[in-house]
């Protein structure tokens, strides 16, 4: 039932000052538009890089318009949305809009033929009960997107595709186009209309192999979500080139020589982009920190083939069975990689800490090194827990003060964290075990010893230096910024963690601190309901992203941040090298303003992009890789925990990771009624099953190519 339709409005964040003088000024010119310049005078804005900061604000939210020429005028206000096309049923979609964050529904005989990933005008938008709808006015550019699925062989020979992802209906493949398919293959199609204009209709161009192996499952999730895997071969060429160049002596005598430094790396055993290396000491006033990391932009000069390429890919991408990296191997494995017993160049982050771990001081300056041990993390934690054998502790014989005082300085560090509110997350990270065919043999959960603890508290402080560096130089940059949850998100996950009786007081104001969900945190910590809690405050978070504004980092509660330590693999972390390369070489900060200002805003806004296709590429095949291990576990019993509930069912977790859905229908004898949000209540037997509560199962099925698994109750 809908109610009468309403106007709908887009929601707009908060003006600034500035913002709100520069609509002022130009209303008060009319909407012919003026010049950018004449509106800073208009506006009455004495700090420059305020005003065109606000202007691009407005820009962004679709507020104002700038022409090629710098002439500024207002949008008109015609009641129009641009958005792209999210999800594609057979009756209806969803478009989000580029401002706002509410979904909007578009019936489908409202969508003029638009599809998955489309950019559209939506016009008569309305404002009903359950959120807003609308029309396709025009299709402002199709989508370039891959479309992968699964093909289903019929009785009669008819073949149709099921297709992955948003596309939630199946498609007819027309006679004589299957390309060879067969039943339950992953495949990539081109979807076609029918002669009424409706997307019925596919044609498979490729065929990637069965969708019972997870391996060809992320092949097509690959393709599916755009993520480059292939170098282009000028790439390639300048790659080879770059991995002949030596550490020479005009490189020593122009760099800080830190040959002789105790400095040393901890990776996994099997990690080969070796980034970031370490040493510490003792000083009369606390400790010095070193954080080297490969100095990446003095071999990916700007705008050549090779940063074109790295520009493009953001990431590197990391699934169970493959890397797909940013950089060739000849860089990301060779000439960049700190590999122990060779001289590298860095970019050197020294930085000082008094004897209660607070930086005092921080210097940035070009440095070679020479690391004298390739650590790893699960001997270091040996090391660390007394456990270590005679070999291994001469392997760290080199290193043994300066580890042992990263590992002194770190626990300040972590104890400086805890204090100040930083958030004990966990994203219930998950080491996939595969044999030598690719498939998933095992499923571990990830876990943090001290070694990894320890580079992420000197990596961070690292990442705070470099945040400060830019802000204190007043010059253009890229910030790792997490920002405060939406109010209204925080008192939902009140309200949900009250009614699981999980003591949360404060979040109920709906504007807590980081110090306050660290206190949740606490409270659950080692508790069944620990890792329920944990991923309910994830999802309440807003995403973490790269912005060329500081906005503080709200889970590690710190009011600067940045990414710096990972050049090899982040491309936003290249982008602060290089603005980083001119500062410390004294370029005037004029010249690095005029030089990185738009590169530092697109650069963060591409890195958040390409972060998300790599994320969305991870956890789908993740999922996959789930299935194929459950499956071959079929008939097992099992305890897990309710994670979540629905109208048909409810979400059960197993503590290897592994999530399925149990449908009500298999509770023999019961009539359950959902209370809408953490449980059903049997009105027979007055069994609840609650959120969070646990469920003894059964794994009773499992399917690779949607990822999906299914558990049944054990009574059933």
């Amino acid at each position: 039932m809908v109610s009468s339709s309403q106007p709908y409005e887009l929601p707009s964040a908060a003006k600034t000052i500035e913002e709100k003088l520069i609509v002022a000024a130009l209303k008060r010119c009319g909407g012919d538009g003026v010049p950018a310049k004449s509106l800073l005078r208009e506006a009455g804005i004495r700090d420059k890089d305020a005003f065109y900061d606000s202007l691009r604000s407005l820009k962004e939210a679709g507020e104002v318009e700038v022409d090629k020429d710098h002439w500024v005028k207002l949008s008109p206000h015609t009641g129009e949305v641009e958005a792209t096309l999210v999800s594609l049923s057979e009756k209806f979609g969803f478009a989000r809009p580029k401002v706002g964050t509410e979904d909007i529904f578009i019936p489908g005989s409202a969508l003029k033929g638009a599809f998955v990933g489309d950019e559209i005008l939506i016009g008569s938008l309305e404002k009903r009960d359950r959120g807003p709808s609308g029309r396709v006015k025009r299709i402002i550019k199709r989508s370039e997107s891959a479309v992968t699925g699964t093909v289903h062989i019929g009785e009669q020979g008819g073949v149709t595709v099921t297709p992955d992802g948003p596309v939630r209906f199946d498609m007819r493949v027309l006679p004589g186009k299957a390309n060879g398919a067969k039943d339950g293959d992953k495949v990539l199609i081109t979807p076609l209309q029918d002669e009424r204009g409706d997307w019925s209709q596919c044609e498979v161009r490729m065929v990637f192999g069965t969708g019972h192996s997870a391996r060809v499952c992320a092949d097509a999730i690959i393709e599916r979500v755009g993520i480059p895997t292939v170098f282009p071969q000028e790439v390639m060429a300048q790659a080879e080139e770059i991995a002949k160049m030596t550490v020479t002596k005009e490189d020593i005598d122009s760099r800080l020589d830190l040959r002789d430094w105790p400095i040393f790396t901890i990776d996994s055993a099997d990690a080969k982009d070796l980034d970031d290396a370490v040493s510490a000491e003792k000083t009369e006033y606390g400790y010095r920190l070193g954080v080297h990391i490969a100095d990446v932009s003095h071999y990916v000069k700007a705008k050549t083939p090779i940063d074109q390429e790295a520009y493009k890919r953001g990431t590197s991408v990391y699934f169970a069975d493959r890397v797909i990296p940013m950089l060739p191997e000849a860089l990301s494995n060779g000439v960049c990689s700190l590999n122990a017993g060779t001289e590298k160049l860095t970019f050197s982050a020294l930085m000082e800490f008094d004897f209660e771990g607070e930086m005092t001081g921080y210097k940035f300056c070009k440095s070679v090194i020479n690391s004298k041990v390739r650590g790893v993390y699960k001997e270091v934690n040996e090391i660390l827990a007394g456990t270590a054998g005679q070999e291994i502790l001469d392997k760290y014989a080199p290193v043994k003060e300066s580890l042992a005082c990263t590992k002194e300085l770190a626990d300040l560090l972590q104890a400086r964290a805890k204090k100040r509110g930083e958030m004990d997350l966990s994203s219930d990270e998950t080491k996939f075990v595969l044999d030598e065919n690719g498939v998933c043999i095992d499923l571990m959960p990830r876990t943090q010893g001290p070694a990894e603890q320890l580079i992420e508290q000197l990596m961070i402080c690292a990442n705070i230096a470099a945040a400060r560096a830019s802000l204190d130089a007043g010059i253009p940059f890229l910030y790792r910024v997490h920002e405060r949850p939406q109010p209204d998100r925080v008192v939902e996950l009140y309200e949900l963690l009250d009614k699981l009786g999980i003591p949360c007081k404060e979040l109920k104001k709906g504007d807590p601190t980081t110090v306050d969900f660290a206190a949740v945190l606490d409270r659950v910590k080692d508790t069944p309901r620990a890792s329920l809690v944990n991923q309910r405050i994830l999802r309440t978070m807003e995403k973490a992203k790269y912005n060329h504004k500081e906005l503080g980092h709200f889970g590690l509660a710190l009011g600067e941040y940045s990414h710096f330590t990972s050049p090899i693999r982040r491309y936003p972390d290249t982008s602060i090298h290089r603005i980083l390369t001119d500062l410390v070489a004294g370029v005037d900060k004029a010249v690095i303003k005029k030089r990185y200002a738009v590169f530092a805003e697109e650069s963060a806004f591409e890195s958040s992009k390409n972060e998300v296709r790599a994320v969305t590429g991870e956890r789908d095949a993740e999922d996959c890789y789930m299935a194929e291990y459950m499956r071959a576990h079929l008939g097992e019993h099992h305890l897990g925990i309710i994670s979540g509930v629905t109208p048909k069912g409810v979400f059960v977790k197993l503590e290897n990771n592994a999530e399925g859905f149990v449908s009500l229908q298999d509770f023999e004898g019961a009539d359950f009624e959902f209370d809408g949000e953490i449980l059903h209540r049997d009105l027979r037997s007055g069994r609840v099953l609650m959120m969070g509560d646990e469920l003894p199962i059964i794994v009773a099925g499992a399917d690779v190519a949607t990822g999906r698994i299914d558990f049944m109750p054990e009574e059933a």
